[in-house]
């Protein structure tokens, strides 16, 4: 079964690529969130997240990511410009891709984050590891 992924980003080309890209990979994109708001709308438990921080209703990004965490033990990857912005990261938060990202990078990151290797391994090339305090 592949691991259901839910995109946080407000930017459509950035959530379409990011959708085409997990899906052609084999996983499960549950849906795309774009605000605190559209967040009621999934009905799916995910158990990843890639979540950028700004988003239509402002840096909310953070705030999703510990519903998500606290609510579901959904796994974070932030995938932002603005990581400096994340502030206290989510309980369940496994790294950041800095934007502009490539492939590749989120690629092995979602691989790192759903196959139970982030324990275990070094993270992959592109993923900086951050950890709530």
């Amino acid at each position: 079964m592949s691991a259901r992924i839910l995109i946080v980003e407000d930017e459509a080309l950035v959530a379409l690529e990011l959708e085409e890209l997990l899906t052609d990979a084999g996983y499960k994109v549950i849906g795309m969130v774009a605000d605190q708001a559209s967040l009621r709308s999934i009905c799916e438990q995910p158990e990843l997240a890639l979540v950028d921080v700004n988003l239509r209703d402002g840096p909310s990004g953070p705030v999703i990511a510990r519903q998500l965490a606290n609510g579901f033990g959904t796994k974070i990857v932030y995938v932002t410009a603005s990581s400096s912005d994340i502030g206290e990261p989510a309980p369940t938060t496994v790294g950041v891709i800095q934007k502009p990202f490539c492939e590749q990078t989120v690629l092995a990151a979602v691989d790192f984050a759903t196959n139970g290797k982030s324990e275990m391994m070094s993270p992959p090339p592109g993923l900086r590891p951050i950890r709530p305090n």
